[in-house]
């Protein structure tokens, strides 16, 4: 069905007009909508045709978070979109672990590597030639010992400084992929290996340790600089000084590289994962590696343009992971640019919690809010009028109750049903922005409220509480739909049947829409679906599909 923007009816108007003029009063009473907007009663985009029902797969993204104000919820890589993108890429099959024999990644480092190890050779006889010492850097972090389950199935892209030592003291990483040979063949041909890493001065031997348990042969200490750490002997060298009291990536590296010219080498060569790596010169040539796992950005050194040692801010993505396979490393969106942009958006400082006055989020819902009021209220009062029981159904996370904080602050990003329910049963959620006023106008309209979530049975009550608590005044009991979890007397119900024993997202929800618009239960006429997921949508049974903004999580 398609909502009616006009019932064409033989009954006497005079009643329909006048209760629509208070229809006009109501909504511009609720300051969200003006008088000249709610009289044009335009409901924007897509009004008389349903939705397109699916995520976008073209992004603009700059890396350091900025797109968040400007790109709308939509226009934002769906973190967990990105999640299984990265696990595609590096052949995880959800565990956290790597491949370590065969992946995307590992066919991408080989093919780098093997056009490098092409060139070695007469790069190394033409700086002889020249009378050169020449010499190639190597990062450790993902350009020479490889992170990849320290980072995901360890730490769950949240880096911990703690647990990363535990880590670097017992040795743990195996090398990255191609890298070993790459480097023992660079040394085998005459260049001297220089290691350059942000570890510190406690973790060097550690990290020596580990290079040559995995098969690296030509790193030694004297030739391997880490980042000091303030603490007796381990200063800030005399040949390295910068802007500001803590020193940058950019300043540390490249400085250390010039020192590293000045006794004498020319580096021909600097390996590195992250652009910070490669930035401020002092090398003749540049190699980055990929790795969307983590971003590290520095400001360059003064003076220094280097437009090429950039990352990319166009991307392809599919949501359900499958473009890892093909979009290689620098072809994924970074996973902490993504939670930058993502911060930006809903106004975090930097600290989990979102911004509960203004914010881009707060402002793209004011406005949507805004086209849905009048058309809704309109059609709320007619259908009333005509006797057509009118509803609509709200999904709750995300669409009536705002999770952010708890996805964040909290999870970091990582769901964990307990804690989950720990928010739920505490009533903890704040009211989505803009959406009270919206269930307020639609109810005062004629409109039903029918609450309809992923949310289990042992949770409705909480879930209903915390609804009133933040201003909802429509939902009961009897019209809040959630989910059964086959304990007890909640059981599924007989109107869903699923293809498997274990129903979808999609059979639940459709299938009790459609269970709603029947006798049973209650013959409503759904005029509007709204929800953060495209699977609160998919199905039909309702009039119009309203998608929400949620960059923070995809329930496929």
């Amino acid at each position: 069905m398609l909502l009616r923007s006009s019932v064409k009816t033989s009954r006497p108007r005079g009643r329909l007009a006048a209760g629509a003029a208070g229809v006009l009063a109501l909504v511009v009473g609720f300051g969200v909508v003006n008088a000249s907007a709610a009289s044009a009663w335009d409901p924007g985009p897509g009004h008389g045709q349903q939705q397109q029902l699916a995520p976008r797969t073209s992004f603009t993204m700059a890396a350091d978070g900025s797109s968040g104000a400007t790109a709308g919820g939509e226009g934002i890589p769906n973190i967990d979109s990105v999640k299984k993108t990265i696990a595609t890429y590096y052949g995880d099959p959800g565990t956290g672990i790597a491949d370590k024999t065969a992946s995307p990644y590992i066919s991408e480092m080989s093919t780098i590597i093997a056009g490098e190890t092409a060139k070695l050779q007469a790069e190394y006889a033409a700086a002889k030639a020249k009378g050169q010492k020449p010499a190639i850097v190597f990062d450790a972090d993902d350009t020479t010992l490889w992170t990849y389950d320290m980072e995901v199935a360890d730490m769950h892209f949240t880096f911990n400084p703690a647990e990363q030592d535990v880590w670097v003291q017992d040795q743990r990483f195996p090398a990255t992929p191609a890298m070993v040979a790459f480097v023992n063949k660079a040394a085998a041909i005459g260049f001297t290996v220089f290691g350059l890493t942000g570890r510190n001065d406690n973790q060097k031997a550690a990290t020596l340790g580990n290079l040559s348990k995995v098969g690296y042969t030509p790193f030694t200490a004297a030739n391997f600089y880490t980042k000091w750490t303030g603490v007796g002997a381990s200063q800030q060298p005399s040949y390295i000084t910068c802007a500001a009291a803590a020193c940058t990536t950019v300043e540390y590296k490249a400085l250390t590289r010039k020192h590293i010219q000045d006794l004498g080498y020319t580096i021909d060569l600097n390996v590195g994962d992250q652009w910070s790596d490669l930035q401020g010169g002092y090398a003749q040539r540049a190699l980055k590696l990929p790795n969307p796992t983590y971003y590290l950005p520095s400001p360059d050194l003064p003076g220094v343009n280097e437009p090429t040692l950039a990352p990319r801010t166009h991307f392809s993505m599919a949501p359900d992971g499958t473009s890892g396979a093909t979009a290689g490393g620098e072809g994924i969106p970074n996973i902490d640019s993504v939670k930058k942009t993502i911060a930006t958006y809903y106004g975090d400082p930097g600290t989990g919690i979102a911004n509960k006055t203004d914010s881009p989020y707060i402002r793209e819902m004011r406005s949507l809010v805004l086209r849905q009021l009048p058309v809704l209220a309109a059609t709320c009062f007619v259908e009333k009028k005509l006797h057509k029981n009118p509803a609509i159904v709200l999904d709750a996370d995300d669409t009536t109750l705002w999770t952010y904080d708890m996805e964040v602050a909290d999870m970091h990003f990582t769901f964990n049903p307990a804690e989950q329910d720990v928010w739920v049963q505490d009533q903890r959620f704040p009211a989505t922005p803009s959406m009270t006023t919206l269930a307020t106008v639609a109810q005062k309209s004629g409109c039903t409220l029918i609450g309809l979530t992923g949310r289990n049975d042992d949770q409705k009550a909480a879930t209903l509480g915390n609804l009133a608590k933040v201003g909802y005044t429509g939902f009961t009991a009897p019209n809040y739909y959630t989910k059964w979890t086959g304990v007890g007397a909640s059981q599924q119900p007989s109107y869903i049947t699923c293809a498997t024993a274990k129903c979808t997202t999609i059979e639940y929800k459709s299938q009790t829409r459609k269970h709603v618009e029947s006798a049973a239960g209650g013959k409503y006429d759904i005029v509007a679906n709204y929800g953060d997921q495209f699977s609160d949508l998919i199905g039909g049974s309702a009039d119009r599909a309203v998608k929400l903004p949620n960059p923070t999580y995809y329930l496929p």
